[in-house]
């Protein structure tokens, strides 16, 4: 992969991932890559795994998310890890934005 230090905002596209949920892929690269994460409220993220480590930073919103056998309420500020192939979902309580960084980046997200 070519590296690509800058991802001007108005080249990233936001894309609708159904159900209320819209994301737009800003910096990456082979190893690491940042999403921004749009829900509307009462939009549910499906519990789901992946071989990432996820890391999320709560913007604005209220969120429960399920992570393994826990379960947490976020708000903006907070933040959670998700270690690889951990279950996890969310749904979103209060309209929000989230900013997820992936290790390594998510291929099917380009």
């Amino acid at each position: 992969m070519t590296v690509k230090n800058f991802f001007p905002a108005g080249e990233n596209k936001l894309f609708d991932a159904g159900g209320g949920l819209t994301r737009k892929v800003a910096a990456y690269n082979d190893n690491v890559m940042c999403v921004e994460v749009h829900f509307e409220t009462g939009t549910v993220a499906a519990l789901h795994s992946h071989p990432h480590e996820q890391i999320t930073y709560v913007i604005s919103g209220k969120f429960e998310f399920k992570v393994g056998d826990d379960t947490y309420v976020v708000s903006a500020g907070d933040s959670l890890y998700k270690q690889p192939n951990i279950v996890h979902g969310a749904t979103c309580l209060e309209a929000g934005t989230l900013l997820d960084i992936f290790t390594p980046h998510r291929e099917d997200f380009i």
